[in-house]
């Protein structure tokens, strides 16, 4: 796990104090606050089922009328977005919402039979009744994605269809989003790609961060294994992280949510929009954004804005992006808003580090 940064006493108790406050918009508004700080970008992530969830291989992706009906398999998650997106090789009629995307989906998987449940997870209060769009209407910059994805061939545990996935997905964001092909970036094991290990991964999350600006328009898109290993930071509910589980993680181990919170979330820039969907399992809060829409039987229905559950805890998100701020500080960097985080959690550059 990525080291983790001690908060100082008063500010657990501040915390503690906001949390219980009985002003409901004022915890709102507070939570809003800290959301902003600790990321400063607006991200937006679909992921195939909840953390408790596995995710699922479809075992012929023609099932789901996709683009490519040569494909031999595909992930239920990006099957089915783009069963309800992308059906025929063509955008539906009408423009449909976030809820109505995620809600459809959900129809989607329950008529093949999958358990699985997706959920919408974002760093701002979203309202779902919003056109589902990678670009925001503001847009102004550049769009860039990129695409990850993993058979792990030769392995224990191979999957067939995640590369099928990658090119769906491909297809769909250039001909429905605009994305001009010289922006995406693709890391597959098939032997012609950059093969998508821990290091590679790493690198190009963080080559993404480092190209973005405000303006901009981001999209993620990762179908693999994902996992939950044993947290050894004491900052998880579960007492798991979730992971993403790269192409050698026998030897380099498993991708933390903790690590793509320091290389990803809490490092992209202000201003700019990340759109993310994990195909995976175990992937329901694997970026930790602190807004949720879950689409199962109950959610027919939501509130104009999502809100921030009442179990979500930030101290998890303050330390993490208080540790960031250190280690940038050491290594001669700065984000200007991580440092203030750090400086309000009272750790500045006195943090301790375990």
């Amino acid at each position: 796990m990525s080291q983790i940064g001690l908060l100082s006493e008063s500010s657990l108790l501040i915390l503690e104090d906001k949390k219980c406050h009985p002003n409901h918009s004022a915890i709102m508004s507070s939570a809003l606050e800290k959301a902003e700080k600790l990321i400063p970008a607006e991200f937006r992530m679909i992921s195939g089922c909840k953390d408790e969830q596995t995710s699922a291989d479809v075992s012929n992706v023609a099932t789901f009328k996709l683009p490519d009906p040569a494909g031999q398999a595909g992930g239920a998650c990006t099957s089915a977005m783009l069963k309800v997106l992308y059906a025929d090789h063509a955008k539906p009629d009408k423009d449909l919402s976030f809820q109505e995307v995620l809600l459809a989906m959900r129809d989607v998987l329950s008529q093949g039979q999958y358990a699985q449940i997706p959920q919408l997870t974002s760093s701002r209060p979203l309202d779902l009744q919003n056109q589902f769009s990678l670009v925001p209407d503001n847009f102004s910059g550049t769009k860039r994605a990129l695409l990850i994805g993993i058979n792990y061939v030769g392995q224990d545990g191979e999957l067939s269809g995640c590369h099928n996935d990658v090119g769906n997905m491909m297809e769909y964001i250039k001909d429905v989003h605009g994305f001009p092909e010289s922006n995406i970036t693709l890391l597959m094991d098939d032997g012609q790609h950059t093969e998508p290990t821990f290091e590679n991964i790493m690198n190009a999350y963080k080559t993404l961060v480092a190209s973005s600006q405000a303006g901009d328009a981001v999209f993620c898109h990762y179908s693999g294994h994902g996992g939950k290993i044993r947290d050894d930071g004491g900052d998880e509910a579960d007492g798991y992280d979730e992971t993403l589980v790269p192409l050698d993680y026998e030897s380099a181990g498993q991708i933390r949510d903790d690590d793509l919170f320091q290389a990803l979330v809490g490092e992209m820039p202000a201003g700019v929009t990340v759109t993310c969907i994990m195909d995976c399992c175990h992937s329901g809060t694997v970026l930790d954004l602190p807004y949720h829409f879950v689409a199962d039987g109950d959610a027919t229905s939501m509130p104009a804005n999502m809100s921030i559950p009442d179990d979500f805890d930030f101290t998890k998100l303050t330390a993490l992006a208080t540790n960031l701020a250190a280690a940038l500080a050491a290594g001669g960097g700065t984000n200007a808003a991580i440092n203030i985080i750090a400086a309000e959690a009272g750790c500045g550059s006195g943090c301790v580090i375990l």
